[in-house]
């Protein structure tokens, strides 16, 4: 029987100001993939011509000028570019209201595109997920970086597709059960140490003995082995 592909993009967004309310856009997309929680070489990234003038706030956030974006495409340029990439996908989004909200403002702004978000794909929200995992611990993107001891060092100014591959791995961190509920400063000392805590509340290991023409197996590749290097340390 053939393995369930699950698919999955992680999406990032740069817009003008904070609310689209205000006539703010879009300017910037960035999409990384994920096939059964693997990080593949497939991505999205454009930059968009808003039409508008962007905020110096958030030109002070994302480093995008308004003169960069005069010869970009506009959103309607490359709406089934991006359809193409993220329908199906379960969207991971850090503050999915901001971005999904400023995705469905983009197609509500076309004629013939009366779609949502929603419509074409499922949506994880990381903020209130990790506000729920670590109660009282801030859950900002550089904070979840520094849980995970992943460098965001090259994170001088956002950008989507640089926060997109960030979020990528913080999600996989995150979700995937290899990290305690000790105390973070505490776990950072312990692995300068070279020390290794497992969860006192794991499950117990199920362990298969090895048989019959699986364990000859076992034991020619060990000589095999040592034929080659001299030793072979797992006969001690």
């Amino acid at each position: 029987m053939s393995e369930e592909v699950v698919r999955q993009v992680v999406l990032d967004t740069e817009t003008t100001g904070l609310n689209t309310r205000e006539g703010h856009r879009i300017i910037e997309i960035g999409c990384v993939e994920l096939v059964n929680r693997r990080i593949t070489n497939n991505t999205f990234h454009v930059y968009i011509n808003p039409d508008r003038v962007i905020d110096q706030g958030a030109i002070e956030v994302h480093g995008i000028s308004n003169e960069f974006l005069q010869d970009k495409p506009r959103f309607k340029d490359i709406v089934d570019d991006y359809l193409a990439f993220t329908k199906g996908a379960e969207l991971i989004i850090h503050n999915a209201p901001f971005d999904v909200g400023f995705l469905n403002h983009e197609f509500s702004q076309l004629k013939d595109r009366g779609t949502t978000v929603e419509e074409h794909s499922t949506v994880f929200d990381t903020l209130p997920f990790a506000r729920k995992k670590y109660p009282g611990a801030r859950a900002s993107l550089d904070a979840l970086c520094k849980r995970f001891g992943i460098d965001n060092s090259h994170r001088e100014l956002h950008g989507a597709l640089l926060d997109a591959e960030i979020l990528a791995e913080v999600y996989l961190a995150m979700t995937g059960g290899q990290f305690s509920l000790m105390d973070f400063d505490e776990r950072q000392e312990e692995k300068q140490q070279g020390i290794i805590r497992l969860p006192s509340d794991r499950q117990k290991l199920k362990v298969i003995q090895c048989v019959g023409e699986e364990l000859d197996a076992h034991h020619q590749r060990l000589k095999s082995i040592k034929k080659i290097s001299g030793e072979c340390v797992w006969e001690r």
